[in-house]
């Protein structure tokens, strides 16, 4: 039961991440276009450190200890 429980955990947590490069992707296409707006900004910032953040954080939980 434990197993399955983690595997979803995993599962969901590549989905948010595979999400979250697609909004930054989209939030790029449409700087290019016009200029973001506040939320727009904050949300394109957040998630960029969001991303960096997971991704440093699992490198050292797996690769660190």
């Amino acid at each position: 039961m434990i197993t399955v429980v983690e595997n979803i955990y995993g599962l969901s947590i590549a989905i948010l991440l595979l999400c979250s490069f697609f909004y930054v992707r989209q939030l790029k296409k449409t700087k290019r276009e016009r200029k973001l707006t506040t939320f727009e900004y904050v949300m394109y910032l957040i998630t960029q450190i969001a991303i960096v953040l997971w991704v440093g954080s699992f490198l050292l939980l797996r690769y660190g200890m």
